[in-house]
């Protein structure tokens, strides 16, 4: 039995199945994602779920779905499953025998003598999904229907039934063409051997998105069904069905499946899952190569970039890769601050942080390569002007005090990764000076300073130690604050004090280092990541659920992020030593578990704040995978 791997009795048991998604990308930037049994239950799900830059900058669902008919003895046997008011149909997932992830998903169907499996593999440079279809048993003829549910529409809007749509289509090797709306590209859809494509234009209305109604969204949605293919097949036989925005040879559909088979990373064990999932946020399309912050709604981030390029690319040694990222970030900056999301002109800058984890990640760089000179070379300039830039004051109020701190905010805005904000505003604020901005600080003062020998910045760096020491630590407490603003101090107990004992450069003694670590154990730490906050404080949230608004207040209130964990790693390893080693390797060993809940094979955006510490969220998040491989790298040196 391979690493991951569902039973009959987990994949007929819908309150079982439906928790349980797949998410696989390619490097050109297009997913595929739905349940392990085939029943989408988001908006964000699709077969074929492309960018589409001349339309805008967002992912465009292509193919929802397809529904297999296997057909013997002119009896029809409905393989599909989907969400209506009220019902599932048609239910083919009582026909599953078991789902196998290795290499690449697999679902095999029982129905009566005929034992069918599909698999479902995207090709790693186009914008194509390839689906094989291999008779392993049957005893009589059998026939194939496939009828594909088209929804060419953005992946955050629903799909509604409409007189607009051009139902005309054209034939191509194999296969047809369909382009619903003008604007988009076409979608060719191609066997693999001489079929039939029967038309048979229908719309299936209100089709039901369950994970959206939960979060308090619209949730209903038509789709087109232009007709059905139609093939026979023999015992030992597979068919492919191709789809992709490009015409495609149905003569080396097979010889191209088995060679993206050979690409794959196996998912046989924790570490390879981890390995396999972090080459799926890597994009490279027109030049650029970017990070992809979460699946399936985040786009690119400047902040997650910076935090996650190291771990998803540096212990695998992919260093041209994390500097491509680099690069490409770096044409974003705009004086001294990155976007917070987006790029070129559909840019967000509310980001304190994200230029400060730019230098945190080239250190990353040096300290896997020691080659500062492309450091110096490509990127030194750019640092420079981030340091000037909080120097001399920047939007938002971002500004560097007479104490060396650095204040930011404004009404309105949040500007650390503790971001959500409601019609009411920003949920935590943070207006002033936030902890872990003044760790970055510190942190990136002291790099450039190692690269340029600049005193003046040494100095600086020495004015920011001594009055973040005087502002933020408290012996009474035994903790750092988490802002400071004048003479208010916020003494909430979360994690951003962790950063303050983690970075290559830092201002607290060792003594301090073990009180911040151990209030952050106590307090926060769970076998999922560190709390957003203290279980002790009235603001406390344990559960993440509802509508948006009511998740946006416990977004950072007490749910369970995975990524900050990597930081208090570090933390305790460097306080510790080699006598850390069998309770790091606990954390780690801990997180075994989710590779068959929630996004298989991959580690969710969050978790709840109280146990059991379900997974919520992105079902695939970068810098939740990052951490996790820049932790098991930081355990091997040790």
């Amino acid at each position: 039995m391979s690493y991951i791997h569902f039973d009959k009795t987990q994949l007929i048991n819908l309150n079982y199945s439906l928790d349980r998604e797949i998410i696989r990308t390619n490097r050109a930037g297009t997913y595929t994602s739905t349940t392990i049994i085939g029943c989408n239950t988001r908006k964000y799900h699709g077969l074929l779920v492309v960018p589409q830059p001349q339309i805008d900058s967002q992912n465009h669902v292509m193919l929802s779905n397809v529904h297999e008919t296997v057909i013997q003895h002119g009896a029809s046997f409905n393989l599909g499953i989907s969400k209506f008011p009220g019902n599932y149909s048609p239910r083919g997932h009582k026909y599953l025998e078991d789902f196998d992830s290795e290499p690449i998903p697999k679902l095999t169907y029982r129905v009566g003598g005929v034992l069918l499996q599909k698999e479902l593999i995207l090709d790693t440079n186009r914008d194509r999904v390839m689906i094989r279809y291999t008779l392993l048993d049957a005893h009589s003829p059998t026939k194939i229907r496939v009828a594909p549910f088209l929804a060419f529409r953005p992946y955050h809007n629903l799909m509604k039934a409409n007189t607009f749509i051009n139902k005309k289509f054209n034939k191509v090797p194999n296969g047809v063409k369909f382009q619903l709306y003008e604007k988009y590209d076409p979608l060719y859809m191609q066997l693999s051997k001489k079929g039939e494509f029967i038309p048979a234009p229908d719309w299936y209305y209100n089709i039901e998105y369950i994970q959206e109604r939960e979060r308090g969204y619209d949730y209903q949605e038509d789709l087109y069904v232009p007709g059905y293919f139609e093939f026979d097949i023999t015992k030992g036989e597979s068919v492919i069905l191709s789809a992709g925005l490009t015409e495609a040879d149905p003569k080396t559909r097979e010889a191209a499946f088995k060679k993206e088979i050979a690409r794959r990373i196996p998912r046989n064990n924790f570490e390879n899952c981890l390995k396999n999932s972090a080459g799926q946020f890597i994009r490279k399309r027109n030049g650029d190569t970017r990070i992809i912050a979460g699946y399936p709604w985040f786009g690119w981030w400047g902040r997650d970039t910076f935090v996650a390029a190291p771990g998803l690319t540096l212990p695998s040694g992919e260093y041209q890769t994390f500097l491509d990222i680099m690069d490409s970030m770096s044409k974003d900056l705009h004086g001294p601050l990155f976007p917070n999301v987006g790029s070129g002109v559909m840019t967000n800058m509310n980001s304190i942080d994200a230029p400060m984890w730019y230098f945190w990640s080239l250190q990353q760089y040096v300290i896997y390569t020691n080659d500062l000179k492309t450091i110096k070379d490509r990127y030194l300039g750019k640092m420079q002007g981030i340091i000037e830039g909080y120097i001399n004051g920047t939007d938002f109020n971002i500004k560097v005090q007479d104490n060396g701190l650095v204040y930011g905010g404004e009404e309105g805005k949040a500007l650390t990764w503790m971001d959500a904000v409601t019609p009411e505003g920003p949920v935590t604020p943070r207006m002033g000076c936030p902890v872990e901005i003044q760790a970055l600080w510190y942190n990136a003062l002291c790099f450039y300073h190692e690269l340029t020998g600049d005193e003046k910045i040494l100095a600086l760096a020495e004015k920011t130690k001594a009055s973040f020491v005087k502002e933020f630590w408290s012996e009474k407490h035994g903790y750092l604050a988490d802002v400071v603003n004048g003479d208010q101090k916020d003494w909430s107990v979360r994690p951003n004090m962790v950063f303050a004992t983690s970075l290559p450069y830092t201002m607290l003694s060792e003594s301090q280092n073990d009180q911040v670590l151990e209030i952050v154990k106590s307090k926060l730490l769970t076998t999922r990541g560190l709390r957003s906050l203290s279980p002790d404080d009235y603001s406390y949230k344990g559960y993440y659920f509802g509508d948006q608004i009511t998740r946006d207040q416990a977004y950072h209130n007490g749910t369970v992020w995975t990524w900050p964990l990597g930081h208090f790693v570090e933390g305790y390893i460097k306080l510790h030593g080699k006598s850390s080693f069998n309770f790091i390797k606990k954390i780690i060993k801990g997180f075994d578990g989710v590779m068959t809940q929630y996004g298989v094979g991959t580690v969710a955006e969050l978790y709840d704040g109280d146990p059991p510490h379900r997974p919520k969220g992105a079902i695939s998040q970068a810098w939740s995978v990052a951490e996790l491989l820049r932790m098991m790298d930081l355990v091997k040196k040790i």
